[in-house]
């Protein structure tokens, strides 16, 4: 299938990705400063840096051991503001993560004693061990950028960034999240385990910790970027050229997840539900800040390609047929990206 070219743009650098901004430049050091701390997972380090750049949250599912806290504190320790994990678990309330009113009987008074969720960075450890009231708490905060307790709003801090971890292997105790509120994070990554390259590059660097010469994770690690880079980072990000062509194409492959007869009638019966529009808003934002990133100065079917199944993946709902079939969400995706044509 060809794929609809870009239209004409300003000369941009090649597609390995030449930094051509100071802050391009910033986020490539980043980019490399974290991948020489977090091995093998270099997916997974350039979906944070996508998230931070769209202001949105990821959703991580991998087995335990993969990196995924490690990759979030270390990425928090080299940007201006904090860091905090939150464990959730069965017995977590909507107020361990919120924060409550605290009665001080010094005053006679009610006191607001914040939460875990007032931080930069929030790793929720194994979201779906956390029953609904918990995950909807959260949910909410990351929709809204605020929470409300006893009557009073309270703004979040900016900027403000959710990973949520799922753990795949046990489902036993778990309340999985429901479909509609998925919708809320920008994309749904899946981490797998490193090759053998990168296993004996973990285990050089884990006895070299052992032995005390390597500072550890976020030690006096000085923040590379600030909040005011970041917002310029996101300006930069949202200004990047984007044909009207490739615009159009993004949209299509969106509505071909609702309504894909269209473009072939085998795959409309696998489908129940599409992609919301926040899928189109999350494509086009995730599409932008992977060309960004890549140092381009325009973006190209490649880079919608590259974040369409970890925005996609986690908003379409497939049918029973689907399922008989063998065909997961990811396998109706890469169908959409073979047979939408080019506008």
């Amino acid at each position: 299938m060809s794929l609809p070219e870009p239209q004409a743009a300003p000369a941009a650098t090649p597609a390995g990705g030449t930094a051509t901004t100071p802050n391009q430049a910033a986020f490539a050091r980043l980019r490399a400063d974290l991948r020489g701390r977090i091995v093998g997972q270099d997916a997974l380090i350039e979906r944070l840096l996508i998230a931070l750049l769209a202001d949105g949250h990821l959703l991580v599912e991998g087995a335990p051991g993969l990196a995924k806290t490690t990759a979030v504190k270390e990425l928090a320790a080299r940007i201006e503001g904090n860091f905090q994990r939150v464990q959730f678990t069965p017995d977590l309330l909507p107020g361990d993560l919120t924060g409550t009113d605290v009665y001080r009987a010094e005053t006679g008074s009610f006191q607001f004693q914040r939460g875990p969720l007032f931080h930069n960075l929030v790793l929720a450890d194994e979201v779906n061990r956390a029953p609904a009231k918990v995950q909807s708490a959260l949910l909410e905060a990351m929709a809204e950028r605020q929470i409300t307790v006893g009557g009073h709003t309270y703004p979040l801090p900016e900027p403000f960034l959710v990973m949520a971890t799922q753990n795949p292997i046990e489902q036993e105790g778990t309340y999985p999240l429901p479909e509609a509120q998925l919708d809320r994070f920008l994309m749904h990554v899946r981490v797998d385990y490193p090759d053998p390259a990168a296993e004996r590059s973990i285990l050089d660097i884990a006895r070299a910790e052992a032995r005390g010469r390597l500072r550890g994770p976020g030690d006096d690690a000085e923040p590379l970027i600030g909040h005011t880079q970041i917002h310029a980072a996101r300006n930069e990000v949202m200004d990047l050229h984007m044909a009207e062509r490739l615009e159009e194409y993004l949209i299509q492959l969106v509505l071909a997840t609702r309504d894909p007869a269209p473009y072939d009638l085998n795959l409309a019966r696998l489908v129940d539900y599409g992609a919301s529009p926040r899928a189109t808003i999350a494509l086009d934002r995730c599409a932008r800040a992977h060309a960004w990133l890549r140092g381009a100065e325009y973006v190209t079917p490649e880079d919608v390609h590259a974040v369409a199944f970890d925005v996609l993946r986690h908003r379409v709902l497939l049918s029973y047929a689907a399922e008989a079939e063998g065909m997961d969400p990811d396998g109706f995706v890469a169908e959409l990206i073979r047979q939408v044509p080019a506008v």
